[in-house]
């Protein structure tokens, strides 16, 4: 629950607030809960809601389209952020920042973007890490925080 923490789940609020904002009926889109501590048996995870309508005349789809791919894994501007990471990494995230979800017949959506993931191929194991960078980043410390995450996923995995 750091101040970089928090700048990269502000950095994220506002994105989504913004997405949501392009569909959404005006002035519904709201944050009932901003920088929640969440903990699972190998993180803390930080968490914020936002939440909106959707006009009638739109369904789950439009939402789903506005809203994609998550803030959490482009950054900001994202259209720009997107360009530098296909600039940047040599190769397709594939699942890995990818995203799972539903969509029920009644229009209920629920999705979720599939970090802390494990993809196995041709008898081989794969995981990836990143992190968000801000103003207040410091480079060693995310640099850890990648080996940090991946480690919590590898060691249930040695046992």
């Amino acid at each position: 629950n750091s101040m970089k923490d928090r700048a990269e789940n502000l950095m994220i609020v506002d994105l989504m607030r913004n997405d949501i904002g392009r569909v959404a009926v005006p002035g519904s889109v709201k944050v009932p809960e901003l920088f929640v501590v969440e903990p699972f048996p190998a993180v803390h995870h930080l968490v914020s809601t936002i939440t909106a309508r959707l006009p009638d005349s739109l369904h789950a789809t439009d939402l789903l389209r506005a809203a994609f791919p998550g803030g959490s894994i482009t950054g900001a501007p994202k259209v720009r952020a997107m360009e530098i990471i296909d600039e940047l990494e040599p190769q397709r995230r594939n699942a890995w920042c990818g995203s799972i979800g539903y969509l029920s017949f009644c229009g209920k959506m629920d999705t979720s973007i599939t970090i802390r993931t494990v993809t196995a191929t041709q008898g081989q194991l794969y995981c990836s890490a990143g992190g968000g960078i801000v103003a207040d980043s410091n480079e060693e410390a995310e640099y850890q925080e990648t080996f940090d995450k991946v480690n919590r996923i590898l060691h249930p995995l040695e046992n």
